[in-house]
């Protein structure tokens, strides 16, 4: 943890709202796409988002230090956004609004460096998104955001461990049950294997 981060964070849990304020400002895009990539909703994304940090505060108490402070925030915005997931019950639904806006960022791949796409494989390429999105969605609640966070986010095994709380062996289960069912229903447009590739020696 940084020096700055460390030295707000014992401000913030002495009770100073200034400061967990300031410690806010650090991590609210990583919180947002956390909670958007489970929710698949902007709207939603939002709401989980504001009151994962509002958790947050009221949780500083319980944080004994044994994590990055944004490891534990991360995991409270993942589980948060699957609490609403599971209330609301609009996932299929929402993949399917989120679809188009999804299809145009992977439509664009000439900004990664890759060869620009004609006009009719990047209409294959938007309705091979959307048919993933509205699979990945119809997963259940666990299989689906262990899967996000190991095909999307690019986290390992260990780290998806962590932040879920479960066994290693659960989340390799949940992954490779995932990517079965994903197959099942979509061939060969399910993610790959390789997608969840480690990062470094923490994952």
């Amino acid at each position: 943890m940084a020096e700055d981060e460390a030295d707000l964070l014992a401000r913030a849990r002495q009770g100073d709202a200034a400061a967990f304020g300031a410690l806010v400002r650090l991590h609210p895009r990583r919180v947002y796409a956390a909670a958007l990539h489970v929710t698949g909703n902007h709207s939603d994304a939002d709401d989980v988002a504001q009151e994962t940090f509002v958790r947050a505060y009221r949780g500083l108490a319980t944080f004994d230090g044994r994590s990055d402070f944004f490891t534990w925030l991360y995991r409270i915005a993942v589980n948060t956004a699957l609490t609403r997931l599971r209330s609301t019950r609009r996932a299929s639904a929402l993949a399917q609004a989120g679809a188009t806006e999804a299809a145009q960022v992977g439509g664009r791949p000439e900004g990664l460096g890759a060869p620009r796409l004609q006009p009719d494989e990047l209409a294959a390429v938007g309705e091979q998104v959307r048919a993933t999105l509205v699979a990945m969605a119809e997963l259940s609640p666990p299989l689906r955001v262990t899967l996000v966070l190991a095909t999307i986010e690019g986290l390992g095994h260990r780290q998806i461990a962590e932040l879920l709380d479960i066994p290693e062996g659960t989340v390799a289960w949940r992954v490779n049950e995932a990517r079965r069912i994903l197959r099942e229903r979509l061939g060969p447009v399910a993610p790959a294997r390789g997608a969840a590739k480690s990062r470094g020696p923490g994952a």
